[in-house]
């Protein structure tokens, strides 16, 4: 004790007096800390003893009146037969008649006198006051729908195409390319300048090569049109043509023009189309693509 004396003297420099005082005061401040805690524990572990209250509890319940089933209504509401009724179209009296209080039904009143209208039961539910315990028994009577049955609906009708006449390609004039959707007169122009210098189309796929014609326009004016079976194009004569003419033709360019011109001169005219395949320049496919408007 006397080495914790001179400990808390010197560390804290405390005189000899507030040094045993602050020997005593520390227990005291624990002693105040923990005594609530200990006092709880103890209390709680005590045996409770209500035998007197229950007495008294049991008494009062027996002196009780317990309250009749058609007491459980709304404040104001009488037990009455039920009835079948609409809320959008009953009276007051009606209502009072069920068993809705004085209140209530005239809150419904009001509420149908500002436009309001119940569509389905559970709208009767709405109105501030209803007792859930009492709309559970008065339900069963309302002559509303629980829910809201929507009409089926018959499908839109799908809307058919026009059912336009087709026209043929090599003979179609301006009016009548304008009339598929996605060419204008611009590109009609171009089509038929270039069906002329082509000398007429005999594949659906030449209108490819027609410039500014895109695949949609391309797809409508394949719809709307045709190319005759007995279709013959305008042909060039192999052993008459000019070079200038031979080279307008959309499948055959100046180089090509000039060396079928130059084999024509040294070798004198062309039999068939096939000699076309001793000009050294003259490439297979050349020849298969451009022979329908060749003669000799």
């Amino acid at each position: 004790m006397r080495k914790l004396k001179l400990w808390i003297k010197g560390f804290f420099g405390f005189s000899r007096a507030e040094t045993n005082a602050f020997l005593i005061l520390i227990p005291l401040m624990f002693l105040l800390i923990f005594s609530e805690s200990v006092f709880q524990y103890w209390y709680v572990r005590q045996p409770s003893d209500y035998s007197n209250e229950k007495h008294e509890l049991d008494s009062l319940i027996a002196t009780m009146e317990w309250p009749s089933d058609s007491a459980a209504l709304p404040v104001g509401a009488k037990a009455r037969e039920l009835f079948a009724f609409d809320p959008n179209l009953a009276t007051k009296e009606d209502f009072m008649e069920l068993g809705f209080n004085q209140s209530l039904s005239k809150r419904i009143i009001n509420y149908r006198a500002k436009g309001g209208k119940f569509i389905i039961k559970r709208d009767l539910k709405k109105i501030y006051g209803m007792d859930s315990g009492f709309f559970q028994k008065v339900s069963p009577y309302i002559q509303l729908p629980e829910i809201i049955v929507e009409p089926k609906r018959n499908k839109p009708e799908t809307k058919q195409k026009p059912n336009f006449s087709k026209f043929d390609l090599n003979t179609a004039d301006s009016s009548q390319l304008i009339s598929v959707y996605g060419i204008g007169p611009k590109l009609a122009k171009r089509i038929i300048a270039y069906r002329t210098k082509l000398g007429g189309f005999i594949l659906a796929r030449q209108l490819t090569e027609v410039y500014g014609l895109d695949s949609t326009a391309r797809k409508q004016l394949l719809e709307r049109t045709f190319i005759s079976e007995n279709f013959q194009p305008e042909k060039i004569n192999l052993n008459t043509v000019n070079e200038r003419d031979l080279a307008a033709h959309p499948y055959v360019k100046y180089k090509l023009a000039k060396a079928i011109i130059a084999f024509r001169a040294q070798h004198g005219a062309f039999n068939t189309v096939d000699d076309l395949k001793k000009i050294a320049i003259m490439q297979e496919a050349d020849i298969e693509k451009i022979r329908p408007y060749l003669s000799n």
